[in-house]
């Protein structure tokens, strides 16, 4: 089963790697050039050249001389893990097998942009891992394998980054032979129970301290590494912050933002609710108690 790699995030060059650890036919790798739009982009080239497979380095999967690339080395499948683009039905249609993709939320429900973000900041307590065969719209095509996983409350992004990739590692060594077998299942999925995230703005990475703590808390754990973190707005500058605790106190009659103490490179800030204490920042002068966030 011949097989053209397309990625282009650390998810991807992991996958990757497993494919070729388990001897699969892998003749071609298409990947971009990292830059600093995306916090996890991931230059595959390297593993490529690496074990004598062909590469092909482009921004754009669907031009024509990235289709032409991958035609001629005649593929019987494609797969596709991180790639931030959707791909034209040229494309979608040109290996017998179809288009392999994969989204960390259990579709068809969570589909569209940043799912991983997007759990976290709302709260959720578990998801799914799956690989699915891609077709013109965001994440609908039929369902290949599908596992749960866990959301702690301790996890953060990279935490569940991590989770991710173990989880579709085991997947990726289930359902491997099957596809080399050419005898595996195509589970439709129903398009009524589905919803679409949308594109994170810089803006949803605002910290308002209007907002509950817990509320506060789920942002912060979503946009830390290796996303780029949830920003506080001080002194005309903006601020990265990558962890906070959640602290429950009672004191109505203090403001939303209002620095509580300032000790030992961290604050207590109020909240809606309660506080929050802010414990990995880029704070170069730290607020001092009394001011407002």
């Amino acid at each position: 089963m011949r097989i053209i790699f397309i990625g282009s995030v650390d998810f991807s060059a992991h996958m990757l790697q497993k494919l070729i650890s388990l001897q699969a036919e892998v003749v071609g790798v298409c990947t971009k050039i990292p830059d600093n739009k995306q916090s996890d982009l991931k230059d595959l080239s390297k593993i490529a050249h690496q074990h004598n497979i062909a590469c092909c380095v482009t921004n754009d999967i669907n031009d024509t001389a990235t289709r032409n690339w991958i035609k001629d080395l005649n593929p019987d499948i494609i797969f596709c893990f991180g790639w931030s683009a959707l791909i034209k039905k040229e494309l979608l249609t040109l290996p017998p097998m179809g288009v392999l993709g994969y989204h960390p939320t259990k579709l068809p429900k969570n589909r569209g942009r940043h799912p991983l973000i997007w759990s976290l900041v709302l709260g959720l307590t578990q998801s799914g891992s799956t690989f699915f065969f891609m077709q013109e719209g965001a994440d609908n095509g039929d369902i290949l394998s599908q596992k749960d996983f866990v959301i702690s409350y301790e996890d953060d992004a990279q935490t569940l980054y991590n989770k991710v990739i173990t989880l579709a590692i085991q997947q990726l060594e289930e359902f491997l032979p099957q596809l080399q077998k050419n005898h595996y299942p195509r589970i439709p999925q129903n398009h009524q129970e589905a919803n679409i995230w949308r594109k994170r703005s810089y803006k949803d990475g605002m910290i308002d301290f209007r907002m509950h703590s817990h509320s506060i808390y789920n942002l912060v754990r979503a946009l830390s590494h290796p996303y780029p973190g949830a920003t506080i707005r001080y002194k005309e500058e903006d601020i990265k912050i990558w962890k906070v605790k959640e602290v429950m106190l009672d004191i109505p009659n203090i403001e939303p933002g209002k620095v509580l103490y300032n000790t030992n490179n961290t604050l207590l800030v109020k909240t809606a609710d309660a506080a929050v204490e802010i414990l990995e920042h880029e704070f170069i002068t730290l607020p001092k108690q009394g001011e407002y966030l």
